[in-house]
């Protein structure tokens, strides 16, 4: 067997051919297989024939940007998302937030920041021993309404079916049903998040997370509202 194939696999999307190579160089000397695109169009050629542990995506691209295309593969698929953007300002960190980014990187960045943030983000998907492992208080799968939880393996089903999430999203799983029925503050879902977020960002993760878990978002019945203090979720 190929000792490369057990090297983690991401697809670099930027229309900067020099950008492109560079990044392809780097990452490929810290142990990554790396394939790249010019466009979305490519990229989706791309995720059409092989997998990816994670995309980092460029936002101002001709045609179709960064941001349209992280929205629509959203729809299909929870490939974890570092998107690199010079925009930076908090309204455009929401607004890919929104569309289920994983986590942003500002440009011009250092190339040890990327690396670090895409090891944060590798990692975020994969269950700790402190976090993430059921102990003898939590039971490894937790049930509301017609969901299920699995926190050791971080999948969500719906009577039965699996629920895309972004790694974000199974964060905040792991949290909510960690504690169920507890109040989590927005401080600390945060900190459980880690990519750099702030409050009103967790508000938009929550309202994601309840399009996907709830019968009707707009009154939620499982994720509510605890007015001041944060979130809590329920069974029933």
């Amino acid at each position: 067997m190929d000792a490369s194939s057990d090297k983690p696999h991401i697809l670099v999307v930027d229309d900067d051919t020099r950008l492109r190579e560079l990044l392809k160089s780097f990452l490929s000397r810290h142990d990554f297989r790396v394939t790249t695109a010019a466009s979305a169009a490519e990229a989706r050629q791309r995720l059409g024939s092989l997998d990816f542990d994670l995309i980092v995506l460029d936002v101002m691209m001709p045609g179709e940007t960064g941001l349209e295309f992280a929205a629509e593969l959203r729809r299909t698929d929870d490939v974890p998302i570092l998107m690199l953007t010079a925009m930076v300002e908090t309204k455009d960190r929401i607004a890919g937030l929104e569309t289920g980014v994983d986590d942003y990187l500002g440009k011009p960045f250092e190339p040890r920041e990327l690396l670090l943030r895409i090891q944060s983000v590798l990692r975020r998907g994969r269950p700790s021993a402190a976090t993430a492992a059921p102990t003898p208080e939590t039971p490894r799968q937790v049930t509301f309404g017609p969901m299920q939880f699995d926190l050791e393996l971080g999948e969500l089903t719906d009577k039965g079916r699996r629920v895309a999430l972004t790694d974000a999203e199974i964060s905040l799983m792991r949290a909510f049903t960690g504690r169920i029925g507890e109040v989590l503050s927005r401080e600390t879902l945060c900190k459980t998040i880690g990519a750099n977020v702030n409050e009103r960002a967790i508000d938009v993760q929550v309202t994601r997370l309840r399009r996907k878990i709830e019968p009707d978002p707009s009154f939620p019945r499982y994720l509510r509202t605890v007015r001041g203090q944060g979130y809590r979720l329920v069974d029933a």
